[in-house]
């Protein structure tokens, strides 16, 4: 009981370390950067401004690129399916005319048997 006791409080005290040094470093790290920081805050601010439009402008002109191929894509594959489907609708009417031939061919030897009796 004695030595769950001890790691249970080992586990404690070793993340309340990491947990001391993460928040040490990154206050080490700021203020080195406030030190060494090479422009102004507002200069900063001015320059990332100037990267998120930029970074906007590139994202808009590639999606207005995708667009216009998948527009493309989309038309190409249209294109195919309406002539697949003229093909199909031909096929079909070619197969209800040979189908009403042999009605009528049937419907004429019915006539002859019906006749000749």
């Amino acid at each position: 009981m004695k030595n769950e006791i001890q790691k249970h409080e080992d586990n404690k005290n070793g993340a309340l370390q990491i947990l001391i040094g993460a928040l040490i470093g990154a206050l080490a790290g700021a203020i080195t950067m406030w030190l060494i920081a090479p422009q102004s805050g507002s200069e900063t601010r001015a320059e990332i401004q100037n990267k998120t439009i930029e970074i906007r402008d590139r994202t808009t002109e590639n999606i207005k690129q995708a667009v216009a191929h998948v527009r493309s894509e989309t038309g190409k594959v249209t294109n195919e399916v309406m002539d697949k489907a003229g093909e199909l609708k031909q096929i079909g009417k070619d197969m209800v005319v040979e189908q009403i031939d042999r009605i009528s061919v049937a419907l004429d030897n019915g006539k002859t048997a019906v006749k000749a009796v």
